[in-house]
């Protein structure tokens, strides 16, 4: 299965935005997923993780704002993305940590303030 991240773009402070990654097959065999992100001159970083009995871990920096979702029938991982902040600017990445896939196109989001 292969995972492409979608839905980034330019958002003023305060402002929200959803990312989705599609995936090219069922997502049923996906038992961890996770959405990471990397801000220039920085490391990747994982910022929330969704297993298949539908238990999130977040980040702590986006801790309430952030929720990760999936819709099974449509083969699509959500990243809700509520009050955005400046430092949430990166290029964010979705990819199943069990079983791993490989790294796909990530989608950039920018946060003006």
């Amino acid at each position: 299965v292969q995972l492409q991240a979608s839905g980034g773009g330019l958002v003023q402070a305060g402002g929200s935005l959803r990312l989705s990654c599609t995936a090219s097959g069922s997502i049923f065999s996906i038992n961890v997923m996770g959405w990471f992100r990397q801000a220039p001159g920085k490391q990747r970083e994982l910022v929330a993780t969704l297993n298949g009995s539908g238990s999130t871990n977040y980040e702590d920096s986006v801790k309430g704002r952030f929720t990760i979702s999936r819709a099974n029938a449509k083969n699509t991982f959500y990243l809700q993305m509520n009050s955005l902040k400046p430092e949430d600017t990166a290029v964010y990445y979705c990819k199943s940590l069990m079983p791993p896939t490989p790294w796909g196109q990530g989608t950039q989001v920018t946060v003006s303030s």
